[in-house]
């Protein structure tokens, strides 16, 4: 019975995933609108974007190898995958067990690597330029989140996913510095991860800033949804993932029954609800920073992982 559950809880968790993506960027690009002063269109725009797309055939350009057909299914499969692990408003899912945040992390770098590539197969200049920012910062950002992984794994004794947010939603391990650290760490690589303000800004495409749109400019039609799909799973996924280490509290336990599951529901969507206002609210308070200040960004993050990392070794007594 317990395990039909926790499958069931599986199924009903990517359902939500998939399903809430479009809505969750929706929301945040409303919210971040409404801030500024404008109308904004509606939340529900991503579906209609993605329903307009999904109808149209993808125009590949005559050099275009098998790179630039695969790689938009390739990149969405790996997020798909990373999503499944990272729970939403229950504990004790399916793949709780192999639910791994270095797996995470690896899946969301395939997918990273996949949105390279396909940039770069053209050859174009824009999609090489883009692909080489890309790679150059995630060779910050992807140091600064394994610190992070570290600094939880050393607190929970493991880097399975669902036994740290149970830790955390025990109150086991108080208040720490090295967690805020950790905290905003990951903030920061949650920025850069998504393209979004201050490393870079989803909305433009001026050719001295783009990095993300830039590996996009020769995909259109499916592969082109597969892509925004892929961008609103990843951005459902970091907030899931902040939601489910830092604020735990609220999801259901694992083998819990269904009046659990709406509980749990319910905190989810407000967990979620006030993490895009929160992002919305710095996008708007914050300007674009220079491409070549994004490395020292992203270096402080790394910086504030390594001494969270540190004060856990030194307080600890494992140095």
């Amino acid at each position: 019975m317990q395990t039909l559950g926790a499958i069931v809880t599986q199924l009903l968790h990517l359902a939500l995933i998939l399903a809430g993506a479009p809505l969750v960027l929706g929301v945040t690009r409303w919210l971040k609108a409404r801030l500024l002063g404008r109308r904004g269109a509606s939340p529900l725009q991503p579906y209609r974007d993605l329903e307009k797309l999904l109808r149209k055939r993808p125009v590949l350009a005559e050099n275009a190898s098998a790179v630039s057909e695969w790689a938009p299914y390739a990149g969405l499969a790996a997020t798909m995958a990373a999503a499944a692990l990272v729970p939403s408003f229950a504990q004790g899912m399916a793949l709780a067990p192999v639910a791994d945040l270095v797996l995470v992390a690896g899946l969301l770098a395939a997918a990273r690597v996949a949105l390279a590539l396909a940039g770069m197969d053209v050859g174009t200049a824009f999609g090489g330029l883009g692909a080489a920012r890309e790679m150059s910062f995630s060779a910050f950002a992807e140091p600064a989140l394994l610190l992070c992984i570290l600094t939880l794994a050393i607190l929970a004794g493991t880097t399975n996913l669902d036994v740290v947010a149970a830790t955390m939603r025990d109150g086991q391990l108080g208040l720490r510095v090295s967690l805020a650290l950790a905290a905003i760490a990951m903030l920061a690589v949650a920025v850069a991860e998504n393209a979004r303000i201050p490393v870079d800004n989803p909305a433009t495409h001026l050719e001295l800033t783009m990095v993300h749109e830039a590996m996009l400019l020769e995909s259109s039609g499916r592969h082109l949804a597969l892509w925004e799909a892929q961008a609103a799973l990843r951005l459902t996924l970091w907030l899931a993932l902040v939601a489910a280490i830092f604020v735990p509290f609220g999801a259901a336990r694992a083998g819990a029954g269904p009046v659990a599951w709406l509980i749990g529901l319910a905190a989810f969507v407000l967990k979620m609800g006030v993490l895009c206002v929160a992002l919305a609210a710095f996008e708007s308070a914050i300007a674009k920073m220079r491409v070549f200040r994004v490395p020292e960004f992203l270096g402080a993050a790394l910086l504030l992982a390594l001494l969270a990392v540190a004060l856990l070794f030194v307080s600890t007594g494992l140095a």
